[in-house]
């Protein structure tokens, strides 16, 4: 993700893209593990399905190290960025340095679903199924808490 003062997605050439650019919502960050296998992404396309338990799906970069990571775990951290958090947001999509890596930003818990961004709303989760969608894979997961 990257902040701009206009729309990012107001000429790409993709309409898919140009679409889901248009749609308003936060930016979560994803994450799973611990110590030297912690892993995080920021993913825009999110969706919330009520039910006992309640589910999320996001579509996630197969070839992301995080995707390999919560498929291997089964447990993860979905939380809810905020305006503050625009850089680490770019820091975790990969579009901004992060000198020593995107988690030596913010204030970290361990959680045993992994890593866990204190003072934001989040769901610790874990993973149901995973399916390739377009370029992506829709993975869903179950809200624990």
């Amino acid at each position: 993700m990257t902040i701009h003062s206009s729309n990012p997605f107001a000429t790409d050439p993709d309409p898919v893209r140009r679409f889901r650019g248009r749609l308003g919502g936060a930016v979560s960050l994803w994450t799973t593990g611990s110590g030297a296998a912690r892993a995080g992404l920021t993913v825009a396309s999110v969706m919330v399905a009520n039910g006992s338990p309640g589910r999320l799906l996001g579509l996630l970069d197969p070839d992301a190290t995080l995707t390999e990571e919560l498929l291997r775990t089964g447990l993860g951290v979905v939380q809810l960025l905020e305006w503050d958090d625009r850089d680490l947001a770019d820091a975790f999509g990969g579009v901004a340095p992060a000198p020593g890596g995107p988690f030596v930003s913010g204030t970290w818990q361990e959680t045993g679903h992994g890593p866990l961004l204190a003072g934001r709303t989040h769901a610790l989760v874990t993973v149901e199924s995973a399916v390739e969608v377009g370029w992506s894979l829709l993975v869903t997961t179950t809200m624990e808490q």
